[in-house]
Formats: C-alpha cells, sequence, structure tokens
C-alpha cells in the first residue's frame, strides 16, 4: 500500500547485516538499543568493561570525527569517566580519540548532576559538579579539536558544554562557524543550535525556525537535514504554553513536505541510527495532528522509538505508543 502511495520511498531497503535483532515488544513498540547495530553494540560493551584495546578495534568501523550518533552512545556509558583518564594520559598515538571520548562523557555526567531540573531548583552543590565536569570537557574537546582540525565532533560537543558554561555568544558562534566550516549540512550541529536559539537559552521567539528553514533549503534532496525543521518545531511546541500549537494546516503541510524531501526521499541513507531521524519525524507530525505522511514513517519505524526527541515527554514510551496507533 505504501509503495502505491508514496512510490519508489515505499520500498522496504535490503536488509542490514548487521542489524540487531528486534527485541520482544510490549505494546508492539520497543526502544532502540546500540542504534539497532551489532557493531555499536560491541564498542559499548567493550566500553563498559573498560577495555581501551577493544573499544579501539570497534572504532574501525566507524568515523568518530564525524559520527555524533556513536560518540552519543559511547558519552551515555556509566563508568566510563573512571578509566578513560588513562589513555588520555597513556595511548600518544590514539590520545585525540580518547579526548574526544572524555569530553564527550564529562558534558552527559556533567548534566548528570545538574539533572533536567529547572536552574532555580538546582542546588548549589549540583552547580559546583555540574562546571567542575564541564570544564574538563572543554579542555578535553579543544585538546582533541586541536590534534585532529578535520573533525566536526568536537565542535558540536563543544557547543553544548558552552551553553551549559554560559561562555558567551561571540565563542558559541565562534564555535558553530568551525563545525559548519568542517559540514555545512552536518544535522547535529544545526540542531544543537536549535535548542541554543531558544528563549530558555539565548534567542528570541520564531529565531529557531527561521534558522532550520534557511539550513534545511540549502540541502540536497534525500538529506538528513530536514529534520531541523521538524526538530524546532518541537522546540517551539516545549517552549509554548499551548499544546496544540503544531496542529495548523500551514505546520503540517510544512512537515509533509520536509519529510519528502528528506527521510522518505529515495536518495535517504539510512545508517546506524537512522530510527531517530524517523522518532523526530513522528513526534512533530503526531504533535501536529497530520495524519498524511504520519503513518508512513510510523510504519518504516516498525516500533522502534528512539530515547531522543521523546525524553521531552514525561512518559516516552507509552506517548510513543499512543501516537502511533493514532496514525
Amino acid at each position: 500500500m505504501f509503495g502505491k502511495l508514496f512510490g519508489r520511498g515505499g520500498e522496504r531497503p535490503a536488509a542490514d547485516p548487521h542489524a540487531l535483532p528486534v527485541p520482544r515488544r510490549q505494546n508492539g513498540v520497543y526502544k532502540l538499543q546500540s542504534l539497532g547495530d551489532t557493531r555499536v553494540m560491541a564498542l559499548l560493551v567493550a566500553a563498559e568493561s573498560g577495555d581501551w584495546d577493544a573499544v579501539r578495534m570497534a572504532l574501525a568501523h566507524f568515523d568518530l570525527g564525524r559520527d555524533h550518533q556513536v560518540l552519543g552512545e559511547l558519552s551515555d556509558v556509566d563508568g566510563l569517566q573512571d578509566w578513560i583518564g588513562r589513555p588520555v594520559e597513556e595511548d600518544k598515538e590514539h590520545r585525540a580519540t580518547a579526548l574526544l571520548i572524555s569530553g564527550a562523557r564529562h558534558i552527559s555526567w556533567g548534566w548528570e548532576a545538574r539533572t533536567s531540573a529547572r536552574a532555580t531548583d538546582v542546588s548549589r552543590e549540583q552547580w559546583r559538579v555540574f562546571h567542575e565536569r564541564l570544564q574538563i570537557a572543554e579542555e578535553h574537546l579543544l585538546e582533541a579539536a586541536e590534534l585532529r582540525p578535520e573533525w566536526i565532533t568536537p565542535w558540536r560537543r563543544l557547543l553544548t558544554s558552552g551553553r551549559g558554561m554560559s561562555v558567551g555568544t561571540a565563542v558559541n558562534e565562534a564555535r558553530l562557524d568551525a563545525a559548519l566550516r568542517r559540514d555545512p549540512l552536518d544535522l547535529a550541529t544545526h540542531i544543537e543550535w536549535v535548542s541554543h536559539l531558544q528563549p530558555r537559552w539565548h534567542g528570541e521567539p520564531g529565531q529557531a525556525l527561521e534558522f532550520a528553514r534557511t539550513a534545511a533549503a540549502d540541502a540536497p534532496d534525500g538529506h538528513r537535514l530536514g529534520c531541523v525543521v521538524a526538530m524546532a518545531h518541537i522546540e517551539d511546541w516545549v517552549e509554548s504554553d499551548d499544546k496544540d500549537c503544531l496542529d495548523t494546516p500551514e505546520i503540517q503541510s510544512e512537515l509533509r513536505d520536509a519529510a519528502r524531501r528528506s527521510i522518505l526521499h529515495p536518495g535517504y541513507r539510512r545508517r546506524p541510527g537512522w530510527q531517530e531521524d524517523f522518532n523526530i519525524f513522528a513526534m512533530a507530525l503526531s504533535l501536529s495532528a497530520e495524519s498524511v505522511v504520519a503513518p508512513r514513517v510510523y510504519h518504516e519505524l516498525d516500533g522502534a522509538w528512539t530515547r531522543w526527541p521523546w525524553a521531552y515527554m514525561a512518559q516516552p514510551e507509552k506517548t510513543y505508543a499512543r501516537f502511533r496507533r493514532r496514525a
């Protein structure tokens, strides 16, 4: 049915030999683990065991200087901060990689200390630990960027630490420019800047959406950068007191067009973690009550949901399942 409705984009891609088996589902849905990839799972198992040699071997499948999602998976490994300092100091050949991983982990670890509470509800001790960990992250990421000037991932992560450290607009804009010089179409950098432009941080209403629209318009058909438009609408929803603010014909139409130009275009390439791109659109389309393209997006996901962007919901899995049933 979907092939007839959407043309070539409706065809299922060839089976991925590295895809993890789909786990047993509850309510027809499941949380994606390890980007759905056996190689990523092997990498995370090595990181969890503190085996630096195994981590380096597993990283041979990826370009950590450009792959934000794989770096993001590593940054969430509990306890990684306890041993990553050793290869930073001892493995001169791979020092840049160790610094990058350490920097990314210290940002995640810092936010664990701060929590997602409002700033007024964060204790003085939490702020102290938060800034202490982010300071280490900044030092490690800046050195990694110096050692490997072609890498984009340190600059993207520095945007996050810079936001938390309140380094100022000029510094953050310089970091944005550094990232986009290395890849003008990098989705993760654009999404991070969309967050930066929200009123709760440093922006004005409408600024983030204008930035997202301009960026997506410059992307070729089939490029995942179209997700930035969907993410900007989700961020607007987070900021708004009106939870039906996306339910307009204009926003529904814009999201349909963005999805068709990006994730539903025949030229879109599925890579480890592609489900997050689809989940960004799934959430935005559902919040806008769109009913034409949303069923196709959920069909392609086949029940898989990702932590981001559903972390904005109090009950991510239940919300995803409910939206999926309605699509």
